[in-house]
């Protein structure tokens, strides 16, 4: 009968699926790659179940691994928290805090509540890691960060959101394009007759877009294909075609006059959403929940769009005879 499960055995097989192969857990434990075989296999003997797959590329957990591996997780996480707490018992004065997002989140987080909190708590480190909304996803829910930012996640029972807000997906022009000159709202499809750059899919943007596509039986084919929200900008900025984007994520360019939002006539679009999240049943450290008020109380991207970010400037009608790059 199962009466105790021995930590040590636990890293092993964690570090063992973390990294996908038997070798590289040895050289992360800094034992050999027998070692780790050997611990994986007394696991599976102490549980009387196979507990990993190999396969030609590694290994991957079994369903009863998948079971064991949450569990260490969850361990883990209350043993940082534990550590935390007790560290807040002597004052904010050390920590870290870990913050998973996408990279249209990077100047509205850092421009106000990180400043906010570096200045305020000089001694707790700050870990971004940046990704598309799969991945923040992914790592908030194995608890490899505190609090993470996504666009329009969907349903996941691990995850809870901590705040939101609606932030339509508007077309992302240059001062000379063509529609300019139209009322707004526009028709989605209009669009697609000029040249566009958008997320992959791994992006919330992205899978927000296909069901775009699937629901107006019509199919985008990206001139750019890219993970990086800059390069969607620098796309438009130079005259190559369009983008979508909640306007949040270009706010200097569409401040400045470089770039102009339309509003797209499409409720897909508009209904999309901002949530700020932690893991379900996550007890966050002081320090993450100092964190988590500011940018639940300091981020323009969770706000409404007009208090967000005002209106976008008036977009001219284009000059006669002005032919667009677009």
């Amino acid at each position: 009968m199962l009466e105790d499960i021995q930590e040590t055995r636990l890293i092993y097989f964690y570090e063992a699926i973390q990294r996908g192969t038997m070798r590289a857990a040895a050289d992360a434990l800094n034992v050999a790659p027998s070692a780790v075989s050997r611990q994986i296999a007394l696991l599976e003997q102490e549980l009387a179940l196979p507990l990993i797959e190999r396969h030609t590329r590694g290994i991957k957990a079994t369903e009863a691994g998948l079971l064991v591996l949450s569990y260490f997780r969850e361990q883990l996480a209350h043993k940082k928290d534990l550590l935390a707490q007790l560290q807040e018992m002597r004052g904010l004065h050390r920590g870290t805090v870990r913050i998973a997002l996408g990279e249209g989140f990077i100047a509205d987080l850092t421009t106000g509540p990180l400043r906010r909190f570096a200045l305020e708590f000089p001694g707790i480190s700050v870990v971004l890691d940046v990704g598309g909304t799969n991945e923040v996803m992914r790592r908030v829910g194995e608890d490899e960060s505190d609090i993470g930012l996504v666009f329009n996640p969907a349903p996941d029972a691990k995850i809870v959101t901590r705040a939101f807000s609606r932030q339509p997906v508007n077309a992302i022009v240059g001062p000379g394009f063509p529609l300019l000159g139209r009322p707004f709202p526009i028709a989605f499809k209009e669009f697609l007759a000029y040249p566009v750059a958008l997320n992959h899919d791994t992006y919330g943007m992205r899978q927000l877009l296909h069901v775009v596509e699937q629901t107006e039986h019509l199919r985008m084919a990206p001139k750019l294909t890219t993970n990086s929200f800059y390069g969607l900008r620098q796309f438009v900025l130079q005259g190559l075609g369009i983008t979508f984007l909640p306007d949040f994520v270009a706010f200097g360019e569409l401040q400045s006059g470089r770039l102009y939002s339309i509003p797209v006539s499409q409720p897909i679009l508009q209904a999309a959403q901002v949530h700020l999240i932690s893991r379900t049943g996550r007890k966050l450290s002081m320090a993450a929940n100092r964190m988590l008020q500011y940018m639940s109380s300091g981020l323009a991207c969770l706000r409404t769009p007009s208090s967000a970010s005002g209106p976008a400037p008036i977009p001219p009608a284009p000059a006669p005879g002005h032919r667009s790059n677009c």
